[in-house]
């Protein structure tokens, strides 16, 4: 039998507004770090020494059939009330008009690194050399967000996610990327930051980069937890785990509809609405404060703040911020906390992406290192999005989707007609893209390995069956060019660059 110790229990602390606490002692730091229980929240558990080697022993190989039920998700508390305050509070803003209003530059082509290496390529899987597969398109980010050492790029979606038309009012094309904040500096001893540290200290937690190619622009909005705070004023905060100050890996996400679906490693989903995003600076001018409809401001120029503070609201220097609105937490227990990966439990939700092919389906799946105690490749499965969207109740994987998946270290997993593309990362090495179908009750290969970037992230496929392009499987790479990075020299082709294979390219490998 497995036993699990509950790390902290869900209840009334997040069904409404907190009750009124003792005033602290002394002004929280810039950042207004309160830190909140967030959702979701899975039950979490340690095997013991034996039951770890029992299931190391019960892992039924890569490609086996998985256990479906430790998929299962259920819905977390109802956040609709603090929507309608923040709404109350603070002036929305269209995804069309935030598309239009992008503030940064989309490279393309030659402006990009190049994170293939254009020659021969190896990879531990196969040493023999040969170049990796060519991407159809490359785009890239400004200086700032390429280079930069605070944000890390890792979930990708898009519209031919969210609309079947692929199209967005009018913007078609458009791409987005979810990134983590990985680099705090400047932290004392109990983890908080003083007022004098520079925003670079601060726990952002995630955002999400809304770009559109067309134009060459794109424009990051902060993601936020919304909660009450001691004096019962409506505000949030940065999302971030369990934990404490420490963000969340984001690593796949997808947008269907008005939701936006992210990854919560250990936990579940955690679900937010473009029909909720909130602009802090709707004159444009970041060195006046604007006014907002609750009688209070905002303002965009301190990057050391958020939420609600001294009657001024803040976000972290972003103009836009998106509240999550709903959750999704595994009700299996947790037993995973690294890399690598228990065949028992829940899964960890490393990825995801959408098959719009038939039914309409959620997928996730886990990134597992492999060793002697721990041998699983990591789960994959799917879930009905419709499912999801009416936000209550549990939802069961659905029946035959889920697997051990064929190789370990996957970033990324698509499904597309039976068929699953599978992004595997070698840490400063070309990436591997592998074709896995269900043959003879188990998820197999099929072709060879297929060479592609250094640092290879999530899959995100654009049908193009609307826009006249053709169907295309992209992805992000993480790993920025920096000439300071031993591990980026020589002739390791670092990059962070959006980019795309054609599908039936792909599907011509060997």
């Amino acid at each position: 039998m497995l036993t699990a110790t509950l790390i902290l229990p869900l209840g009334v602390l997040l069904t409404g507004p907190a009750p009124a606490a003792a005033a602290p002692a002394h002004e929280p730091a810039p950042g207004g770090e309160r830190w909140q229980t967030q959702e979701p929240l899975a039950e979490a558990g340690t095997l013991g020494p034996r039951q770890r080697e029992l299931a190391a022993q019960a892992f039924p190989g890569a490609g086996a059939p998985a256990p479906a039920g430790e998929f299962t998700l259920t819905a977390g508390s109802d956040l609709s009330g603090r929507i309608a305050d923040l709404t109350a509070s603070l002036p929305r803003q269209g995804v069309q008009n935030l598309l239009a209003q992008a503030n940064r530059d989309l490279g393309g082509g030659g402006e990009c690194a190049d994170p293939f290496g254009g020659g021969d390529a190896t990879s531990p899987s196969d040493p023999t050399p040969k170049p990796p597969l060519e991407p159809d398109t490359v785009r890239c980010f400004d200086e700032d967000d390429s280079l930069g050492q605070e944000w890390i790029p890792q979930g990708l979606t898009g519209v031919s996610d969210a609309q079947q038309d692929e199209a967005w009012g009018t913007a078609t094309g458009t791409l987005l990327t979810g990134w983590y904040d990985s680099y705090n500096p400047g932290r004392d001893a109990a983890g908080n930051c003083s007022a004098s540290t520079s925003g670079l200290c601060f726990e952002k937690g995630v955002r999400v980069t809304f770009a559109d190619p067309a134009a060459g622009t794109y424009r990051h909005v902060l993601l936020v937890w919304p909660y009450y705070d001691s004096g019962g004023n409506i505000t949030y905060e940065p999302i971030h785990s369990s934990g404490g100050q420490t963000g969340i890996h984001a690593g796949g996400i997808v947008w269907y509809g008005n939701y936006l679906y992210v990854a919560d490693t250990y936990n579940g989903i955690r679900v937010f609405d473009m029909r909720y995003v909130f602009d802090l600076n709707p004159d444009q001018d970041a060195a006046t404060d604007d006014p907002t409809p609750d009688g209070l401001s905002s303002d965009v120029g301190d990057g050391r703040r958020v939420g609600r503070q001294n009657n001024v609201w803040y976000g972290h220097g972003y103009r836009y911020v998106m509240p999550q609105v709903a959750t999704w937490r595994y009700t299996a227990t947790q037993y995973n906390d690294g890399s690598a990966c228990y065949d028992v439990g829940a899964p960890k939700a490393s990825y995801l992406s959408l098959d719009r092919s038939g039914v309409d389906h959620l997928v996730v799946g886990e990134y597992c290192s492999t060793t002697t105690a721990q041998p699983s490749t990591g789960r994959v499965g799917a879930w009905p999005i419709a499912e999801l969207e009416r936000r209550s109740g549990t939802v069961p994987a659905t029946a035959g989707s889920t697997w051990f998946l064929p190789v370990h270290q996957a970033q990324g997993v698509a499904r597309y007609e039976g068929r699953y593309y599978v992004n595997q990362s070698h840490r400063y090495s070309n990436g591997s893209l592998w074709r896995a179908t269900v043959t003879g009750g188990r998820l197999g290969l099929q072709g060879g390995e297929i060479r592609t970037a250094v640092g290879p992230e999530d899959l995100y496929l654009e049908h193009g069956a609307t826009t006249g392009n053709p169907p295309r499987l992209w992805s992000v790479s993480e790993h920025r060019a920096d000439i300071d990075d031993p591990s980026c020299r020589n002739s390791t082709p670092c990059g962070r660059v959006l980019y795309a294979h054609r599908l039936d390219a792909v599907g011509a490998q060997p």
